[in-house]
Formats: C-alpha cells, sequence, structure tokens
C-alpha cells in the first residue's frame, strides 16, 4: 500500500500504474472547474503538464449526489492503467482526492521546481475514502509573531496537503493586533507595533525584549480566505475579547475599565490583567470589530477567545459595578459569562456560531461551540451540556510544547513534552463519552502559540511531522502506532520535497 497520511478509509492497490504526460487530458463534469483548476496549478510547477480538459480525456472528475455515504468530504477514487476517475458527491470531496493524487505520485511531484526527469506514475488504486470527523484543524498565532501573508499561503497549502479542513488565525492578543478595522484605526497603528522590552532579553523567560509588528491589509486577509477556499480549507478568525486586549487598549484605552492610563503593547507573555470595560462603548467596539471580522470571513464560526479574563479590574469599577446592579449580577465575576452572553447573541443575530476557549468546562453559553483546551476532562463536560465540542486539550494538541526531550531542541513553552506518539494517541472522543455526547465532538485542533517561535522554519519544526499524526487521527480514527509510522516514514520524502524541516 502507498504510504499514504491520513490513511484512507478503504483502498486496494492491484498491479499497474497510469502515466501522466503531456497528452493527458481532463473531462470535466458539471460543476468541477474549481477542482480542475487546483489539480492544474499544483501539479504544474513540478510536471509541468498542462492538463488540458477534453470531452474525452482518461482523467474524469465528477460530482455525483448519488452517493450520499461519501458526505461533504469524501471521495471515490479509481485508477486503472488506461483511465483516472476521481468522483464525490460535493465540490470539498473532489479537493480532498486530489490531495491523494498528489501524494500517490513520486514526492517531486511535491516540488515548487520543475522535474523533467521524473515519470509521473499514478499506481492503480481502488480508494473510498470519508473523515470519521469534520473539524480537523490547525491553529497559528500571528499576534505574539506576525508572519506575512505569503508564508499564511504556503501554510494552507501544507494543511490542504494533510486534508486539514479549519486554518484558525489568532489574529490579536496582548502583544499585538493584526487585523484592520476601518472605524478603529490605531488599533494596527499602534496595537500592531510593540516596543523593545527592559525587562529581560528575547527569547526568555517571559519577556520578549526585541520591537516587533506588522498587520495585514483586509485585501490580504480576503484573498488568503479565498485562496484557502480553493483548497478545501474554512479561515476561523479569532479576535480575543474581554480579555488577551493589552494591545487594543494601547490604541483606545477609553475602552478599558482607566479611561486615563496610558498602557503599552504588552511585551511581556502569560495572562494581563488589563480587560476590556463592560460599558456601551466597550460593548460597540467589540460589534464594529466583528461586523467587519464577518464581512471578510465567511466561516460559519467565528472565534471570540473569551479565556484567562481577569476580573479585578472590574471589581474596582465603578462601571462595571453599574452594569452588575443593571443586569442582576451577583458580582464581577459574573460578568464575564454576561459579557459572552452579549457577544454571542450578537453572532447567532448575524447567523455565525460563536467559538470560545473553555478555561474550566463550564462558563461558556449554550449557543458556543466550545474548544477545550485546559482539562482533558471537560471535553466530556461541555459535550454533555449540549455544546458542539472541538477537543483541544494542550497536553496532546499544542505544538508550542518541545516536542523531544533532546537538550538541543529550540526554545518553547516551558512544560510537558508533547512527542508524535502523544498526539497520534490522541482520541477526541472522550472514552466515557455515550453515544449522544460522542455526537457532539467535531473532531481535533492542533494550536500553535509563538511567544517562542519567530519565523517560518521554526513554525514548520515544530508542526511537523505531529501535525501529520493528527490529520491521521482526525480523519482516519484510531490507527495502529506501527503502521502510521511506517507510512510517516515513506511520507518524510514528500516534506522533504516540500522543504520542511522534520524529525529525523
Amino acid at each position: 500500500m502507498p504510504a499514504l497520511i491520513p490513511r484512507p478509509t478503504e483502498a486496494a492497490f492491484p498491479p499497474g500504474h497510469f502515466t501522466l504526460d503531456h497528452h493527458t487530458t481532463v473531462r470535466l463534469g458539471a460543476g468541477t472547474e474549481t477542482a480542475a483548476d487546483l489539480l492544474r496549478s499544483l501539479l504544474a510547477p513540478a510536471t509541468g503538464l498542462p492538463l488540458r480538459p477534453s470531452p474525452d480525456g482518461p482523467f474524469t472528475l465528477a460530482l455525483d449526489p448519488a452517493p450520499g455515504q461519501l458526505g461533504d468530504e469524501g471521495y471515490a477514487l479509481t485508477v486503472t492503467p488506461d483511465a483516472v476517475l476521481l468522483r464525490a458527491a460535493h465540490p470539498t470531496g473532489l479537493l480532498r482526492g486530489i490531495q491523494t493524487i498528489r501524494q500517490l505520485l513520486p514526492a517531486q511531484a511535491l516540488s515548487a521546481a520543475p522535474q523533467p526527469d521524473t515519470g509521473w506514475l499514478l499506481p492503480c488504486a481502488d480508494i473510498t475514502d470519508v473523515p470519521r470527523h469534520p473539524w480537523r484543524g490547525a491553529m497559528l498565532d500571528v499576534a505574539r509573531h506576525f508572519q506575512p501573508v505569503s508564508y499564511l499561503r504556503r501554510y494552507v497549502d501544507l494543511l490542504a496537503l494533510h486534508k486539514i479542513s479549519v486554518f484558525h488565525l489568532h489574529l490579536t492578543d496582548d502583544q499585538g493586533w493584526r487585523m484592520p478595522i476601518a472605524a478603529y484605526p490605531k488599533l494596527t497603528e499602534i496595537g500592531g507595533h510593540r516596543a523593545e522590552s527592559q525587562q529581560g532579553p528575547a527569547g526568555t523567560g517571559t519577556y520578549d525584549g526585541t520591537p516587533h509588528g506588522g498587520s495585514y491589509t483586509r485585501t490580504e486577509l480576503a484573498d488568503l480566505v479565498r485562496y484557502a477556499a480553493a483548497r478545501g480549507v474554512t479561515v476561523l478568525p479569532e479576535t480575543e475579547m474581554p480579555g488577551h486586549v493589552r494591545a487594543a487598549l494601547a490604541a483606545y484605552p477609553a475602552l478599558g475599565n482607566h479611561p486615563g492610563r496610558t498602557l503599552d503593547v504588552w511585551t511581556r507573555w502569560g495572562v494581563c490583567d488589563t480587560v476590556l470595560g463592560v460599558h456601551d462603548e466597550a460593548l460597540d467596539f467589540c460589534r464594529t470589530v466583528l461586523d467587519e471580522v464577518m464581512d471578510v470571513f465567511p466561516s460559519p464560526y467565528i472565534h471570540i477567545g473569551g479565556e484567562e479574563c481577569p476580573t479585578a479590574e472590574w471589581t474596582h469599577s465603578p462601571a462595571a459595578h453599574h452594569r452588575m446592579a443593571a443586569e442582576g449580577l451577583p458580582n464581577a465575576q459574573a460578568l464575564h459569562g454576561w459579557f459572552l452572553g452579549q457577544i454571542g447573541d450578537f453572532l447567532v443575530r448575524n447567523g455565525r456560531r460563536p467559538v470560545g476557549w473553555a478555561e474550566t468546562g463550564a462558563e461558556l453559553p449554550l449557543d458556543f461551540t466550545v474548544m477545550t483546551w485546559r482539562e482533558a476532562a471537560h471535553t466530556l463536560a461541555a459535550a454533555r451540556r449540549g455544546h458542539p465540542v472541538v477537543n483541544a486539550y494542550h497536553r496532546t494538541t499544542y505544538l508550542d510544547y518541545a516536542r523531544s526531550g533532546d537538550p538541543h531542541e529550540p526554545p518553547a513553552q516551558p512544560g510537558a513534552v508533547v512527542d508524535l506518539r502523544t498526539v497520534h494517541a490522541h482520541d477526541p472522543v472522550p472514552a466515557e463519552a455515550d453515544a449522544e455526547a460522542a455526537g457532539r465532538v467535531l473532531g481535533t485542533q492542533a494550536q500553535l502559540w509563538t511567544e517562542f517561535v519567530t519565523t517560518p522554519a521554526h513554525i514548520e519544526y515544530l508542526t511537523y511531522p505531529r501535525l501529520c499524526a493528527l490529520a491521521d487521527r482526525g480523519w482516519s480514527g484510531t490507527t495502529d502506532w506501527t503502521d502510521f509510522r511506517t507510512r510517516l516514514s515513506d511520507h518524510t520524502v514528500r516534506l522533504d520535497a516540500l522543504g520542511i524541516p522534520h524529525h529525523p
């Protein structure tokens, strides 16, 4: 069996191969044009093959709603010595099948440079493939350390190769605000840049001593969304509120609980105690930001963070006490759930589904989709409460932790090692879940927070091959560790062709 990651649901590989060459043409069924464009654009750099459309081409792309068992992402691929047929019930399924075709071809097909002396042989195959979980995500934090949009497109390409369905883009935090908001231009003008810290050297302890900045244009983000969609990847935006907003408060102090205070964009890591106020101006700010977020990102889900929100400022704020009295809330801690309820309701009324991090497993309103991260038991607790859940347990999915105990590993988040086998062993569905609770687990997601990660090379060193393990588990369900390692051993040739640093 060719080494495919993730592993297909059903696959057989009879003898023989189909040869792709300059004479190969593609027969396009109705609605398959986008998939054909992707096939050509992905294969052209290495192969130079035009793959022109033809009504009698031997390579066929077809949409067939009849095989309902394929769902939105499943596909069926048949390769014989004389023909290739890729069919799906939904256009996204064709995009998934194209990534399988890329993996079946020689690894040189993934190269960005021409490979003129390679024979493009596609092994005969009969594959039916359907994912176990619809949510197979990867989160990249560009708030702590900005990455250019050109790299984000490469990041999307690598996700698509591994059939990752969600690119979670963490756009704002205490240390930086990366998305422009027309009504609040200082968010990027001031909040997008942090100065040199006098507290400690760069990359050590809890401080970042290096000046840093950057932001995207609205056009760049909209183009990224389209680029990802053409590859079957949904971009999920995250703009943090009501905590993790120090960069926003540096730009607009009146949004906080001490309007006369001057703040800097935070140069520390960890949890900052400055949070948004709960007065009308702060809520209007959040709604305005989310209006623009929804304009740029068509994702059905919108992430607002919501976790790690200290309430000390609310405890001492007259405006917060006025809000508590008006809403009949018992204390400042109750303002957190009230605030999230206001924002969640706004998103629901606009046809979107709010997403938040669950810090305790019980603090989010019921219309939120929950990302559980702090404790493994929170996934089951949230599902039993009725939430759709994405299992992002930090001890199995946080790729900013070191991937081995080797003392020569680059700087990483302090904490336990999250090695390849740990990621592969992570089942998003708790063993104790009954059928109803299990059905609410949408899937899983990897996270890469970038306090200690500044470059694309470092991002990819930490991400791969661990994301291969998460992709395999999220798409294929339980796979044997030895089988996965065998397939990964062959898959590393593809990572090499893509220029990805990875574990030996």
